[in-house]
């Protein structure tokens, strides 16, 4: 009872069934995030050393008085890691993201692990890094982040965001917020893309209010650069990030369904849910998804005709 779109369906959407006037149309990606470049920074602070420890498990006393274990444990953090990549890199412009322990060394040393995908997660290792920070300091790893970003809009990024995850005190804020007006001044001016930040802290020694003062800022022409949440354990972080991506991520986004005559059919004011359903008027030809100042043109079946149907 469904006429089905003869002609390839355009990008972003996978599926497109007209019935009666009633159109639904399956998106293939979340167009709101188009060109997105993400990245995750774990907290390489010394505080973090038993969250990085893999346990060992001893089969027997001896094993564990020659201190041989049967096997190694993942710590805490690593499927936590794995489970963030597995769906931050759907979010993702090549599904490759940048990951990188910060807070390293004297504080303020990045070490890159590397662009990983999204698939085959179990496969990557998180011990920690191989210096323990002995400080937190934030603005080196938002520095970093935002090279990477430059180099990225060579590529085709268009827009960013980084998540990092941190369990104490941060130890630069007011640097943090200069360079936050700098970052701003600059995409401002479009000699950077727009980007957010999300800060997660976890366990119990994190200072809120400082992630509130960081997060509460807001920058003329841009708004909120950062949003935070805070997690009781480890086991929460995963949950919490993809819940602060996907609201981060298309706050200013939604999108506008137009007819092919420019009458809008319908407002998404927040987020673009996975299906599209609308109504258009008999003999409509195709219809226009607007998202970010971009369109996308879908064409219809000419005829929307039960019997033409019947068969399927």
């Amino acid at each position: 009872m469904t006429a089905h779109v003869r002609e390839k369906p355009v990008e972003p959407f996978s599926d497109v069934h007209l019935e009666h006037g009633h159109v639904r149309a399956t998106l293939l990606h979340d167009p709101t995030v188009e060109g997105l470049d993400m990245a995750m920074y774990m907290d390489g602070s010394a505080s973090m050393g038993d969250e990085y420890e893999y346990k060992k498990k001893f089969g027997t006393m001896l094993g564990w008085l020659f201190n041989k274990p049967t096997e190694l444990l993942p710590n805490r953090v690593e499927p936590q890691v794995q489970r963030m990549l597995e769906y931050l890199a759907t979010k993702d412009r090549n599904g490759l993201l940048r990951v990188a322990y910060w807070a390293c060394g004297a504080g303020a040393s990045i070490e890159v692990i590397g662009e990983l995908k999204g698939i085959d997660v179990k496969e990557y290792k998180f011990p920690g890094p191989k210096h323990a920070g002995t400080s937190t300091l934030l603005e080196p790893a938002l520095r970093d982040y935002v090279n990477y970003m430059r180099q990225q809009v060579q590529a085709g990024a268009r827009r960013g965001c980084a998540v990092y995850v941190t369990d104490g005190e941060i130890h630069d804020v007011e640097k943090v917020k200069t360079y936050c007006n700098q970052i701003v001044k600059e995409m401002l001016s479009g000699k950077l893309p727009r980007m957010n930040f999300i800060l997660v802290g976890v366990g119990d020694q994190v200072n809120d209010e400082q992630l509130e003062d960081i997060c509460h800022e807001e920058y003329p022409g841009v708004g909120h650069l950062w949003c935070h949440r805070i997690a009781e354990e480890m086991t929460q972080i995963a949950e919490l990030v993809a819940v602060l991506v996907d609201e981060t991520m298309t706050v200013a986004a939604g999108g506008t369904i137009y007819d092919d005559k420019g009458k809008v059919l319908k407002v998404y004011e927040a987020r673009l849910p996975a299906i599209l359903e609308f109504t258009v008027a008999e003999g409509t030809k195709s219809f226009t998804l607007e998202v970010n100042g971009q369109r996308y043109t879908q064409p219809l079946p000419e005829h929307d005709d039960d019997d033409d149907d019947d068969h399927h």
